[in-house]
């Protein structure tokens, strides 16, 4: 028995099936990461001045990224036009273009990551001076990379220093922290280009509290990955269906091309939403 309206429109909804269905998938997705967005608002804005972090974030590898998620929503609509246009051999390379970027998009991800799981935030017991710019400052919590055994280890916790019997260990501080405004951070860089930035010996017994850029620093980072995890999640998923109708779904083009092209267009659809989370994704976490 044929499944109807895989080609035809419905007579209720003027669109077929499979476009009914995705546009309903679609609407329980934008009240998932709408109620994710909601829940980040109202963190941010309840919790007290001076608390959440701000300018921890890569702003040009985000940019970049955003800029490749767009350029992939762009030749997803290019393969598609080339299909209706009956060109199956430029549809084939628009999809592989789709394709790059978005391994180019986890990859950059991944990055990020990476970049963050050897970050810490080191809280002291007692303030040290330290120099921001050209200013000697009195802080109680620091930010940078450990250096332990010419190492930059990865996932570090309080506990961890207990565990590995670590007695000191040395951190290259951020010029910037996340407390100062966004002029004094400009500043802060400013004053801090081209110059060596000097290794800070710090005792673990001075240590009240040791966590890297991961959820459980903070609530910020609770929401940054639960967010961009889970929209990384959609590219993969969103990636590895549009390789399976452009690899080996691609037979459907000789027997059935009109339903091909209705998979196209149903997996560009998905992959648009995407894209549209990302760029509220973006200045959200990135810019503001």
């Amino acid at each position: 028995m044929d499944i109807p309206y895989t080609v035809q429109t419905r007579p209720d909804t003027g669109i077929y099936n499979a476009k009914v269905g995705v546009w309903l998938f679609l609407a329980s997705e934008v009240m998932l990461f709408g109620a994710l967005f909601s829940s980040y608002i109202l963190l941010r804005v309840g919790a007290a001045t001076g608390t959440w972090p701000h300018g921890l974030l890569n702003i040009p590898i985000g940019t970049f990224n955003t800029a490749v998620l767009i350029t992939s929503s762009v030749t997803v609509v290019l393969s598609w036009a080339s299909l209706k246009l009956g060109n199956f051999g430029r549809y084939k390379l628009y999809q592989a273009i789709t394709l790059l970027c978005a391994l180019g998009f986890l990859g950059i991800k991944s990055y990020e990551y990476r970049e963050k799981f050897s970050h810490y935030e080191v809280w002291l017991k007692t303030p040290v001076i330290v120099k921001h710019g050209t200013e000697e400052i009195k802080v109680d919590r620091l930010l940078g990379h450990i250096e332990h055994d010419g190492h930059h280890p990865f996932f570090w916790t309080t506990q961890t220093l207990t565990d590995k019997k670590v007695a000191s260990f040395k951190l290259l501080p951020d010029p910037v922290h996340y407390t100062m405004t966004s002029k004094e951070m400009a500043h802060a860089r400013a004053e801090a280009a081209g110059k060596p930035h000097e290794e800070i010996e710090i005792k673990s017994a001075d240590v009240k509290r040791l966590s890297a850029f991961v959820p459980g620093h903070s609530t910020y980072f609770a929401v940054y990955f639960t967010l961009t995890a889970l929209h990384a999640l959609h590219v993969l998923c969103g990636a590895a269906v549009i390789f399976y109708i452009w690899g080996p779904g691609a037979k459907m083009w000789q027997t059935d091309p009109e339903r091909y092209i209705n998979r196209v267009e149903i997996s560009g659809l998905f992959w648009h939403f995407v894209d549209l989370v990302w760029i509220f994704l973006f200045p959200v976490l990135y810019l503001l």
